[in-house]
């Protein structure tokens, strides 16, 4: 889990851009409904966004979108909602609360198995950014390495079955992950879950050499904070739902092109992210984004789809039979957009 951070009162309301001319509103504010409504002052559509997390680098490309305006340019009034520990996205989405939400395609299809009727619109992260972080200095080098350690990790996320199904883990201790580092820092056995563009990086600052893991070379590799929206949505507003994928896929482009404004950004909307990590991270977080050629596409691939199903019907996770890999996500809007 990413490290745990607060955010204020203030930075939730994500004043961020001045194109529709409107004062920021706070999330919890009981005469806002969620979900998409016309704003006819202004002749654009409300639309929310809901983040998967607190804003951090991995949302880049969807506030810069909100800063260049591309949003309102096509008629949309964004609203960006941070998120949290076990934020409840697909809930959110699903139910119609939210217009739009981000999450990993794993979460997607075990929402599905659970009813939730989301679709996976665009993936910025077309590999997976989990990891495992270990100590430089225990010499630690590859997963068939990782012995005699203590391993911060969450049981919920489906990597966390797979690790444990893929990794021998001889006399490793696994304890819950709080998403704080100080126990890593100090603790030189001890192993921590994270993003690559996080968490080594953070402990970099803190002088802590890392070496990290990642989990997609095991073969577990979902698309990452994947762009969703509800079924209905798309069959009562598509055009809505093109709009707001190609305004986005535009800020992916601009933030992947020139992340400093859009780090500045976030940080307004959450003060603890440092920028400088951000920055740092950036590093680590772009070849993620982009596909065989160097360009971002947000693309998905069914079969990928389909290879995500079959390892969580292997994990148990999902029944077999029980989701349909081609109902978790439409290319549709993508198609569009090139």
């Amino acid at each position: 889990m990413r490290l745990l951070r607060t955010l204020s009162g203030l930075a939730l309301l994500l004043g961020l851009c001045s194109c529709s001319g409107e004062v920021p509103r706070p999330a919890d504010d009981p005469g806002i409904n969620e979900s998409a409504a016309d704003h006819s002052e202004f002749s654009l559509t409300r639309v929310t966004l809901a983040l998967n997390w607190l804003p951090e680098a991995e949302h880049g490309g969807f506030y810069a979108a909100l800063s260049k305006c591309y949003y309102s340019d096509v008629g949309l009034d964004v609203e960006i909602l941070p998120g949290g520990p076990d934020s409840p996205v697909i809930q959110r989405v699903a139910t119609g609360r939210v217009t739009f939400g981000i999450s990993n395609a794993d979460r997607i299809v075990l929402g599905r198995a659970q009813q939730a009727p989301v679709v996976g619109l665009m993936a910025p992260l077309q590999h997976s950014p989990r990891c495992i972080v270990v100590h430089k200095s225990s010499g630690i080098e590859t997963f068939d390495q990782l012995k005699n350690v203590t391993l911060a990790m969450s049981d919920a996320p489906a990597f966390s079955h797979y690790l444990r199904k893929n990794v021998p883990l001889e006399g490793v201790k696994i304890v819950r992950s709080t998403g704080s580092l100080g126990q890593f820092l100090e603790d030189p056995k001890f192993a921590q879950q994270g993003y690559v563009f996080s968490e080594p990086i953070v402990a970099a600052e803190q002088g802590v050499k890392t070496r990290t893991l990642m989990v997609s070379e095991l073969g577990f590799d979902p698309y990452s904070s994947v762009l969703m929206t509800s079924e209905s949505l798309i069959e009562e507003d598509p055009e809505l739902v093109r709009k707001f994928v190609e305004a986005s896929i535009l800020g992916w482009r601009d933030y992947l092109a020139d992340p400093q404004p859009v780090h500045e950004q976030i940080q307004q909307a959450n003060p603890e992210m440092p920028v400088a990590v951000m920055n740092a991270g950036f590093e680590k977080l772009k070849p993620l984004c982009l596909d065989g050629g160097g360009e971002f596409t947000g693309a998905m691939a069914p079969e990928r789809w389909q290879t995500l199903v079959e390892q969580l019907e292997e994990l148990e996770l999902i029944e077999s039979g029980q989701v349909k890999s081609a109902d978790c996500y439409t290319l549709e809007y993508l198609k569009a957009s090139h």
